[in-house]
This record gives C-alpha cells, sequence and structure tokens, in this order.
C-alpha cells in the first residue's frame, strides 16, 4: 500500500509516518518501480502499535524500547513493566497537578458573585488583574 492508504488506515499523518521512518521506530519501506513506497501489513501492524503507545502519551524513547522488545520475543523483558509503572507514576502526577488546578479555578469562579448589578465589577476580572500585579488572588490563597 502506499504512504496514503496507510495513514487512512492507521488514522497517522503522511508526515508522521515520514518521521517514524526517520526515526527509525518504522523500517523503511521497499519501493516500486516508479519509486513509491511500498508499505506492507507488517508496517501497517507496527504503525497501529505506535499509535496506541503514543495515545497512552509514551514517549518516542519508550516507545523504542517496547518495539525492541517486541523485536525480540523469547528474550526477558524487564524494563517493558518498569516503563508502563514509569508512565502510570507520569499519569498520576498530572492528574494530582489537574486536581489542584481544578480547586483553583473553582476558588476563582466563587468569586464571580462580587460583581456589581451592570457587570462593572468583575470578582473574576478583579482577581485575575491582582494576580497580574503580584497581589494575593482567590485562586492562589
Amino acid at each position: 500500500m502506499r504512504i496514503k492508504e496507510l495513514a487512512e488506515a492507521t488514522g497517522v499523518d503522511v508526515d508522521t509516518i515520514r518521521y517514524y521512518e526517520k526515526q527509525g521506530l518504522l523500517p523503511e519501506p521497499a519501493r516500486q518501480d516508479n519509486g513509491y513506497r511500498d508499505y506492507a501489513s507488517t508496517h501497517l501492524e507496527r504503525l497501529a502499535f505506535i499509535r496506541h503507545c503514543r495515545a497512552l502519551e509514551m514517549p518516542l524513547a519508550d516507545i523504542r524500547r517496547l518495539l525492541g522488545a517486541q523485536d525480540a520475543p523469547g528474550e526477558p523483558h524487564p524494563d517493558v513493566d518498569r516503563l508502563v509503572q514509569e508512565q502510570i507514576e507520569k499519569v498520576r502526577a498530572r492528574l494530582k497537578s489537574m486536581r489542584a488546578l481544578e480547586k483553583q479555578l473553582l476558588l476563582l469562579k466563587a468569586s464571580c458573585g462580587r460583581c456589581d448589578e451592570d457587570g462593572a465589577d468583575c470578582g473574576i476580572l478583579k482577581e485575575l488583574v491582582a494576580a497580574a500585579h503580584g497581589e494575593a488572588c482567590a485562586c492562589h490563597a
């Protein structure tokens, strides 16, 4: 199949496929007589694997290691579990950060009730301006 067909089959952009080839994550395909790349089902499977790992927000360096493990069946791969565990820890740290961000936004939102009747004295805008001036604000109290 051609690169456009591979892109459509996997949902991966053509430029991204070329990038993965340059990075050595995807093997160079055979070439047809007219110079077009000719991708096989192995490319499709490997690209789907990479895409799934990227959907799990794994960095390319980790995906490279996972592909290496996949390419060596029958050998022990102790770092595969460790890579996934590290990814879990990164996700947990991001979740903690996102919960803190949510709390800050809720505190900021709570200042909304301090608006004048005509909305000229918006509590949220006052808090944001105060923070921009280096003053204490509701969301960072």
